[in-house]
């Protein structure tokens, strides 16, 4: 599964090599409410085919328009403006007071996209700056910069995974949640020293590791760019992933299970060298509340509270208790048919 930006770039390259003019256009600033945020992408061929988007779809007709008139840039990257004005934002779909500004970039070989998709492929996060006067590009190591940086002469963009996810885990789950992480642009890195279940691990664009979790969590160096969720329902290898993961910085830390053996879970962390304050750093049952029953709706509830807490959104978690049982159970418990 390709991120949105992935898919973009991947798509320019293979365009320039069908021998079509491509151009990539970037959203650099937005005033008001505009419909797409700063960083979206899009590229567009000499025929009007285009994948990605800068606006709700009216913005990218006229793009399509002007490059079919002539009115499009050919040799350097050009800067250009939509709905400045009341009569525009009308035009352009924009919301009330929405304004937005896009660089078109003609790709040419100076523009190294296929050397950012290398860097990219290598779970490397890497910037790239384009000079709007000249055209050229440099693409240097990065670091965890805002995606996107413009003063009017350079447009640094930052590309690869800007969040990282360890899953302890190889199983069924594991696998939908790795898909939909990669598509939220983290570098998935599964974790499980089973070879049953490691030797079954196909999901491309995610690191496999055999490593004991533990020492995985110790040799990777969580950052607060960091999350880890156990998914194996076995206690020697989840409790072994969270005395370590507690004490870093990850922003996130969940562990499958109902609420009856996330109690059990705390217990045992409360043995070990943690403090109160980094146990209750730990999100469980894991994900949000959506009913969900299969593997890939569970998935989607356990990123969804990810990237409400990765955003800075508060999670109110809500449970469902079954009548015939006082135990109080998860998703993920429902679907596996245990409390």
């Amino acid at each position: 599964m390709d991120s949105v930006d992935l898919e973009v770039l991947k798509s320019a390259v293979q365009w320039t090599r069908a021998g079509f003019f491509v151009t990539l256009g970037t959203v650099v600033r937005t005033w008001g409410s505009a419909p797409r945020p700063v960083g979206s992408m899009l590229a567009i061929r000499e025929d009007g085919h285009l994948v990605g988007s800068v606006s709700g779809g009216c913005v990218e007709d006229d793009l399509i328009a002007r490059l079919r008139d002539g009115d499009w840039p050919q040799d350097r990257p050009q800067l250009t403006s939509y709905g400045v004005t009341a009569e525009e934002a009308h035009r352009f779909g924009l919301p009330c007071g929405g304004t937005l500004q896009l660089v078109l970039e003609p790709v040419r070989d100076a523009s190294r996209i296929p050397e950012l998709l290398d860097a990219i492929s290598r779970f490397r996060l890497v910037v790239r700056e384009l000079d709007m006067t000249s055209g050229a590009v440099r693409i240097a190591p990065g670091h965890h910069t805002p995606p996107l940086e413009f003063d009017g002469v350079r447009l640094i963009t930052s590309h690869g995974p800007r969040h990282r996810l360890v899953v302890i885990g190889a199983g069924q789950l594991s696998k939908y949640v790795a898909s939909m992480a990669c598509a939220l642009d983290y570098h998935v890195i599964v974790c499980d020293p089973r070879s049953e279940y490691a030797d079954e691990w196909h999901v491309a664009g995610t690191e496999l590791s055999r490593e004991m979790p533990d020492d995985l969590i110790v040799q990777r160096q969580l950052d607060s760019h960091s999350a880890v969720l156990t998914l194996t329902h076995d206690p020697k290898l989840d409790d072994m992933a969270l005395l370590e993961a507690l004490k870093s910085p990850a922003f996130y830390i969940g562990a499958i299970g109902s609420r009856v053996n996330h109690a059990r879970r705390r217990e045992r962390l409360s043995l070990f060298d943690l403090s109160s304050a980094e146990i209750e750093r730990l999100h469980g049952p894991v994900g949000m509340h959506l009913g969900a029953r299969t593997p890939a709706e569970i998935a989607v509830a356990i990123l969804a509270e990810m990237t409400a807490i990765k955003n800075g959104i508060a999670v109110k978690q809500t449970f469902a208790v079954r009548a015939t049982d006082e135990s109080i159970v998860d998703n993920a418990s429902v679907c596996r048919g245990m409390v």
